[in-house]
């Protein structure tokens, strides 16, 4: 750490005393002087701590004891320029290229006397294979963990997309074969097309760009994110965390095609449909022109046939009805009708004269009972009944005297009679 006043190795002069200690003390009438300023500086960039970046390579320049190596950083336009001693560079076991993926450990350093600042690299690894596989295998983890490779949150792809937003590299060939295959499938297909970065620094970030953009516009059904295939290292932008969220989170149906049959990047877990290549996805995300024809043809061959069928089932059922008797001869219906009135009115008459009948003779039988038993059927057998002048019928002789006028009734008229004699005969006597 420097310190002020610096020691004499420093070849820094002396100051007076006056001179203000903290910055903010300083006038243009008492100002520092430019070394005070350039060793303080000095030393709160030493008393900075080194911190491990990562980044990609761009640039190496290689010099007698020391090479600079220009990073980029992985999503933004931000580069810096590190200064790595050979005894730093001596212990990789391959030589830095360009577009390599390496951490490094940095310590900002400022030369007092020009002011330059400058970044130390005191260690460098390269990022391996195994170490982006591992990342990318946590990464994938913790998503599907969230829920975001989950089938039940895939939307479906629309049967018939007017309209296609396709995101791919710049004149590249996935554009191609995307446009091409969709076009002879479907030639009424449009395309709005976002051109952008596809590998390096930065293409993750553009590709959320032009994600949204196209996501924002109604007319867009379907959003195609296209590459062709390449290095394992050239695919880690469709690997990006950002880049997968926002697929995510799209209300558009995405469709990745990325790469080849082998390649598959986290986007294909995120996205609503996996093409194995942008050929694919050309014939994915429309259907064919001339399969949909023939299926047009074949359903309208079925419904002819349906509706002839139909027709013919109830032309049959029609002409089945039509030849029963009630509707080919329906006086038949009403003669028999007619024949069965007949016989019930034949019978009916026949029940009704049978009960006159018998009542008839009931009645005769009941009729001669009571005219056997009436008093006038007696007199017409010969009897005679006596009666008193005041009408009492007169039952016993003894009840009479002699010289006594009686009526005498008979079957045909009266007789008045007198008395001349009486026997007195009781009941039983001969």
């Amino acid at each position: 750490m420097s310190t002020w006043p610096p020691s004499e190795d420093t070849g820094a002069p002396e100051r007076p005393a006056e001179t203000p200690r903290l910055a903010r003390d300083t006038t243009p009438e008492n100002p520092w002087p430019l070394s005070k300023l350039s060793y303080g500086l000095h030393g709160w960039i030493e008393r900075a701590p080194a911190a491990w970046v990562e980044g990609q390579v761009i640039e190496v320049n290689h010099r007698a004891r020391v090479s600079y190596v220009t990073l980029r950083d992985l999503h933004d336009e931000v580069s810096v320029s590190v200064t790595m001693f050979k005894a730093e560079m001596s212990r990789l076991e391959r030589p830095l290229e360009r577009g390599s993926r390496v951490i490094v450990n940095l310590k900002a350093d400022l030369y007092v006397k020009t002011g330059r600042l400058s970044m130390i690299g005191r260690d460098i690894r390269p990022v391996g294979l195994g170490d982006l596989l591992e990342r990318l295998e946590r990464l994938r983890r913790a998503l599907a963990e969230e829920g975001l490779f989950d089938p039940a949150h895939k939307k479906p792809v629309p049967v018939l997309p007017h309209r296609v937003g396709l995101i791919t590299g710049r004149n590249s060939d996935a554009e191609k074969d995307v446009v091409r295959n969709a076009t002879n499938r479907w030639p009424g297909v449009q395309f709005e097309i976002r051109e952008v970065p596809v590998q390096g620094a930065g293409s993750a970030r553009a590709v959320v760009q032009a994600l949204v953009e196209l996501d924002a516009m109604d007319a867009v059904d379907v959003i195609v994110i296209a590459r062709g295939g390449g290095a394992f290292e050239d695919l880690l932008s469709f690997s990006d965390e950002s880049v997968l969220r926002a697929v995510f989170a799209a209300h558009t149906p995405v469709v990745s095609a990325i790469g080849h049959e082998n390649d598959q990047p986290l986007l294909d877990y995120v996205a609503d449909l996996r093409a194995s290549t942008p050929t694919d996805a050309g014939k994915r995300i429309v259907p064919d022109v001339h399969e949909e024809r023939h299926r047009i043809a074949q359903a309208r061959g079925a419904l002819d046939r349906a509706v002839a069928t139909m027709i013919e089932r109830e032309h049959q059922g029609l002409e089945t009805m039509r030849s029963r008797p009630s509707l080919a001869q329906p006086d038949s219906m009403i003669l028999v009708r007619e024949e069965d009135l007949d016989r019930w009115r034949s019978r009916a008459w026949s029940a009704v004269n049978a009960q006159t009948v018998r009542a008839q003779d009931t009645v005769a039988q009941m009729r001669a009972r009571v005219r056997a038993l009436s008093p006038q059927q007696t007199l017409e057998r010969g009897y005679a009944v006596v009666q008193t002048s005041d009408g009492s019928v007169l039952t016993d002789a003894r009840d009479v005297s002699e010289g006594q006028d009686l009526t005498v009734r008979l079957a045909a008229g009266e007789l008045g009679v007198n008395v001349t004699s009486r026997t007195n005969r009781q009941p039983g006597d001969h």
